[in-house]
């Protein structure tokens, strides 16, 4: 661990004694060298990834062993207080190999690049220091957390869920600045147009326009990649456990898993949405070249990797009802939502961009076929992703209500349930109305059009009001009882503004108003996540207390079931590889974007075939070693001769 630190301060050294780099970006000599006579660029490429891939799973795991143990604390259930304990010993045996890892790419980069890294270090080295302190308050926070589970229980219970909140701040904070040095490779700030020189502050390169967006995506991103792989480690726990506590222990860890991996998937559409309208906004090149250039076909891998994660997290939940006795009575629902979610799917990955033969561009009138020329548009993608995810909250909410009886009178509910409802009305209501008021606010000019296409902003702004209209109707039905009722009527109308209407309207805002398709998108996406609060607190307050027609039989799930969360793992580790591919392929020949150009060797896009080739081997590599990982974690586990109580 202070290796790695000291790592991190190297480059400030190698600075120190560095020319300053040419501004018109000549090549030298010693601008590049070569790894063994390997490719430099994939040796840093691998190395990167691996490091990112563990660095994802030690930021994404502690966020909800925190919470589980929060849970464990405040309702005095000793087995999620267990189970966070087991997400724990599964981060502290994955902490140093992310740091070697570190150690291991700060080696590469200086040896391999050396011209790009001094330039990085002249603008970033004051950063270096708070990124050597944190992880040295990461690591030392990691190991008091782990090693003082058990003597920081009872009195001293409360200190240690703040020492879980403090692993949880410092690991942010540290992907953070790492990810102000990455984004600023992007975008960067503080350069003076003549001499192509940083003359700018610290401040302003980490500040940079895509840090944040970055951030978001990657706080999400994160926390569905720790979610899934620790679905798949009790996947395999439960397919190796003799006894049935054993298997019961492993079958709520892997749901808990899968939860915490679908709940940060639901979002991370939309934060990429966001990232990608940064990009875009930061450079128009970078933007063409991600959705309509050399790109283009990676996002179609990439929707098909997201279909996987969204339709496999599905069946888990599917498969899951099978073990609560009650929830048969949901089944009939189950092959609606999959002809949703694979038409929806259908439509996501659809290209726009697939030629004709000459025969069928003579038979069809066009290049390209016209069905594509319509769902190949981002409005039809829109529409989808928002189906899929409506669709996915609906299989869970199914699931939560499986063994769960009449719900209660809400009077039963007392003060409390008020106050809860009212609160939520509030957060619903006042978001809708915001950005529906902003709507109308809004500027054409500032979206280069004209004041007579100000007209086009009104009808999702008017949808928007609706929706708080009937945040307030459904409030008003679920203090009448009629709480079921409310939901389905909240569905529907979401369902019907965000995916229906404004996903044909979408298409007519492309030809007469386009740059306003971008708040289009957003209006839809606040009424989903909208719906997804609104419903869930109504659902908690119908169904709190209420009486239960059946148990959970826990470890009673068949074999498929499990293999679906191995599945999860892969796809969501495929997933991160490409993305990482893309972020950082997007500047092309540039190191740091429009001022330092890349001179070396391999400095040429990839193809799809060669990008997979890597990313592939990256994959097997990390799947690899996470899993001997976690073999040698369980070589100091006491054998019990009895299962773990459920």
């Amino acid at each position: 661990m202070a290796l790695c630190a000291l790592l991190l301060l190297a480059p400030v050294v190698m600075a120190s004694t560095a020319p300053a780099p040419p501004a018109g970006g000549e090549a030298g000599a010693a601008e590049y060298r070569s790894a063994f006579g390997a490719s430099s660029r994939v040796v840093v490429w691998i190395v990167a990834e691996l490091h990112l891939m563990f660095g994802a799973f030690v930021l994404g795991v502690p966020i909800f062993a925190s919470i589980v143990e929060v849970v464990g604390w405040r309702t005095g259930e000793r087995r999620y207080d267990d189970l966070a304990h087991e997400f724990t010993k599964l981060l502290s045996a994955a902490f140093s190999t992310t740091a070697a890892f570190g150690g291991f790419l700060v080696f590469a980069l200086i040896g391999l690049y050396p011209r790009f890294m001094a330039f990085l270090t002249s603008i970033f080295h004051e950063t270096f220091y708070v990124y050597a302190g944190l992880f040295f308050a990461e690591g030392f926070t990691l190991y008091l957390y782990y090693y003082g589970w058990e003597r920081m229980q009872g009195r001293w219970k409360g200190l240690h869920v703040v020492l879980g909140i403090l692993l949880n701040i410092w690991g942010t904070l540290l992907m953070l600045l790492a990810n102000s040095w990455a984004s600023y490779m992007m975008s960067p700030t503080g350069i003076d147009k003549e001499t192509l020189r940083f003359v700018g502050t610290t401040w302003q390169a980490v500040a940079n326009p895509l840090w944040i967006p970055l951030g978001i995506h990657r706080i999400l991103g994160n926390i569905a990649f720790g979610g899934f792989i620790v679905g798949a480690y009790a996947a395999v726990k439960f397919l190796a456990a003799r006894s049935d506590e054993d298997r019961a222990h492993y079958d709520w860890m892997g749901y808990v898993g899968n939860f915490v991996g679908l709940s940060a998937l639901i979002p991370l559409p939309f934060a990429g949405y966001y990232l990608g309208r940064e990009v875009y906004s930061a450079s128009a090149v970078m933007g063409n070249n991600m959705m309509g250039g050399a790109f283009s076909w990676t996002f179609i891998i990439q929707a098909v990797l997201i279909g996987i994660l969204f339709i496999g997290g599905n069946y888990y939940l599917w498969a899951g009802m099978g073990r609560i006795d009650g929830a048969e009575r949901y089944q009939p629902y189950i092959k609606y939502i999959n002809l949703v979610l694979l038409l929806s799917f259908a439509v996501w990955l659809t290209p726009r961009n697939i030629p004709l033969s000459g025969e069928e561009q003579m038979a069809l009138g066009g290049q390209f076929h016209p069905l594509l020329k319509y769902l190949g548009l981002m409005s039809a993608k829109n529409a989808a992703v928002n189906f899929i995810i409506l669709s996915t909250f609906f299989s869970f909410l199914l699931y939560r209500r499986g063994n769960k009886g009449e719900p209660r009178p809400f009077a039963a509910h007392g003060r409390g349930g008020l106050v809860t409802l009212g609160a939520a009305a509030a957060v619903s209501v006042g978001l809708l109305l915001w950005y529906g008021s902003s709507l109308l606010a809004l500027d054409p000019r500032s979206l280069d059009l004209s004041a007579a296409q100000a007209a086009y902003f009104r009808p999702p702004a008017l949808l928007l009001f609706g929706q708080a209209a009937m945040v307030l109707l459904t409030g008003w039905l679920t203090l009448r009882n009629r709480g079921k009722l409310a939901q389905t009527l909240f569905f529907a109308s979401t369902a019907a503004a965000s995916v229906f209407f404004l996903g044909v309207y979408g298409f007519v805002i492309m030809e007469k108003a386009n740059p306003f398709l971008r708040n289009v998108a957003v209006a839809q996406w606040l009424m989903v996540m909208v719906c997804l609060l609104w419903n869930t607190t109504i659902d908690v307050l119908l169904f709190r207390g209420a009486d239960t027609v059946g148990a959970i039989r826990w470890g009673k799930m068949p074999a498929r079931s499990q293999y679906a969360l191995v599945l999860l793992c892969v796809t969501i580790v495929m997933l991160m590889g490409l993305m990482g591919f893309i972020r950082s392929g997007l500047r092309e020949d540039w190191h740091i974007y429009g001022v330092l150009q890349d001179t070396s060797p391999w400095a040429w896009t990839p193809t799809n075939a060669y990008m997979m080739r890597v990313v592939g081997s990256i994959v097997v590599v990390f799947l690899g070693l996470i899993s001997f990982i976690f073999w040698l974690a369980g070589l100091g586990e006491p054998k019990r001769e009895q299962g773990r109580p459920a």
